[in-house]
């Protein structure tokens, strides 16, 4: 059996739809904005407390950074220090902040619930505002 069209009337309303049936109110929105906000900053916070750590080297050159991206401390193994060759102590350096960076990035992206496609309108409890766009 074919599905049937669903067609729109002019300014996106489905046919004999009103504007702002179903829709929460412009009230209703900014205190759901608010408390998305408020929420955001308790997760933020929360992170500000995690420490993430990321190695190099073989575990030979360990960086530590908090849930903010803030570098907390660096720890190379004297036995990497090679005068003749100082480049690759700072290249593991680098490494190993950006595997802790990303271990923190990616454990605020879960608590936050962020995933690859941004944030779901459905999920803030907006449901689907693809309508309003025409």
């Amino acid at each position: 059996m074919a599905k049937k069209a669903h067609h729109r009337a002019p300014g996106g309303f489905p046919p004999g739809g009103r504007p702002g049936v179903g829709m929460p109110s412009p009230q209703q929105l900014a205190r759901q904005m608010a408390e998305m906000q408020a929420e955001i900053d308790r997760q933020r916070a929360a992170l500000a407390e995690v420490t993430f750590a990321g190695t190099a080297g073989g575990g030979m050159v360990r960086a530590v950074v908090r849930g903010t991206g803030e570098l907390v401390s660096v720890s190379i193994d004297p036995s990497m220090l090679d005068p003749s060759d100082p480049e690759m102590v700072g290249d593991l350096v680098v490494a190993a902040v950006n595997v802790a960076l990303r271990e923190a990035q990616e454990a605020a992206a879960a608590t936050m619930g962020l995933g690859p496609g941004g944030v779901d309108p459905g999920a803030l409890g907006l449901g689907d505002l693809r309508g309003l766009l025409g």
